[in-house]
Order: C-alpha cells, then structure tokens, then sequence
C-alpha cells in the first residue's frame, strides 16, 4: 500500500498582527489552508486584504503572529531566517510583479543565477534551454533595462523555473503588463506549470487569470475562504 503524499504546504491558524501607536491592525486572523502537490491555487480579494502579506508568510519571507506552516511536511514558519531560506533553496520558486531582474546582469546571467548557487555546472546551457523555450534566445545578453516588460516578465519566469521548484508562488505575474501581454504571460505560466508538474499559488486580483487555477480562494476581512472565481 502506498503511503499517502506529503502536502506541500500545510497552514493552521495563521495570523499576522501589527503594532501601531496606539491600536492593533489585524491583517490576516485564523488562516487554515492545505496545499497538495501538484495543485494551482488562485488567492484573489479586494485590494488591501492581505493577499501579498498572505504569499509572504506562506513563503516564509515573513514572520506569522500566531499559526504553523509546514512546507514539505516539515517545520517552517519557526526556523531562522537562515533556515527558511535554505529550506526554500532549490524547492520553492518566485515570479513578481516587478519582475525583480538585477539590473546589472543580463537576461541568461539572471537566469543562470540560482543555478550557480546551487552549484550546477551546466548552469549556462540550462539558463539558454529555458529561455529558448521563452521565446527569448533572441534577447539572451541584454540587460533588463533594455528589455520590454513583458519580455522582463518572461526572463522571471524562466529564472523560476530554473531550479525545477516543486512550488512556484506568483504575486499579481501580470499586474504591470497590458492586455496582450499579460495573456501571453499566463499562457506561458500555465504551461511551464503543466511541463514541469509544479506546484502553483498565485495572488492575483485578476479573476480571468484565477479562473485558469484548480481552486480559488477568497481573503477578505483577515480570513480565507473557496471562492467561485
């Protein structure tokens, strides 16, 4: 009998509180969710809900109030920093909205990049493969300031995928493009998806871009809920 599969991300009683002068902003209260592997998950809400400070939390970029993440079926919402970062390592991935290229380097060293941290030695051909299948073997030794945005956003994607993740969040992918581009950036993000079996969960006030998720959840008011996107 095969032993039932580890879910990817497990939260239970999530909040994340705020200390102003002279008050408690509550931003997100009770937050229960269960991620299994292989699954695409849209959380949209009104803007100001908490969806990014949601995907932080969730990423372990920041630290809850109360609650417990489990990532891969292991602790993590109370490791070090350090520790959530090598957690993250080679198993989590990001795409922005800002796309967050370094501006020094160009498209194949942005891409080539975590692979280096990992130390692989085919870092080079991997980055080149990825971008290629981007559509951007063209634009390989520009840097992103001479890059459209959507063409940015293409580079963050394939950085993503770069290290293979079993979990891919994306914040509002599409949020800085047009409406060309940002159908032609779903098409590849969903496709990448599919080919590379990853995990998927994406903050998005864009409920065409949810719709093309498994399940929707809505965050409003500090708590989650399945939404009919």
């Amino acid at each position: 009998m095969n032993a039932p599969s580890v879910s990817v991300l497990q939260v239970e009683g999530l909040a994340k509180r705020v200390k102003l002068e002279d008050e408690t902003l509550t931003i997100l209260e009770s937050v229960d969710l269960t991620i299994n592997p292989g699954e695409s998950v849209a959380i949209i809400g009104p803007s100001g809900s908490g969806k990014s400070t949601l995907l932080s939390l969730l990423a372990g970029l920041d630290q809850p109030s109360a609650g417990s993440i489990r990532l891969m079926g292991q602790p993590f919402d109370s490791l070090s920093e350090d520790g959530r970062a090598a957690a993250r390592a080679g198993t989590v991935g990001f795409v922005f909205q800002n796309f967050q290229l370094l501006p020094a380097l160009t498209a194949l060293e942005n891409v080539m990049l975590p692979l280096e941290l990992q130390g692989a030695a085919d870092a080079r051909q991997r980055a080149q493969a990825l971008l290629e299948q981007v559509g951007l073997d063209h634009r390989l030794e520009h840097l992103p300031g001479r890059l459209s945005g959507g063409e940015q956003q293409r580079v963050a994607i394939a950085r993503a995928f770069a290290t293979r993740p079993q979990l891919l969040f994306a914040d509002e992918p599409t949020g800085n493009l047009d409406a060309k581009n940002s159908d032609k950036i779903e098409a590849l993000l969903f496709d990448l998806n599919r080919e590379y079996g990853t995990t998927l969960v994406l903050v998005t006030h864009d409920r065409q871009l949810a719709a093309r998720c498994e399940r929707q959840l809505l965050l409003d008011n500090g708590t989650l809920e399945a939404a009919n996107a």
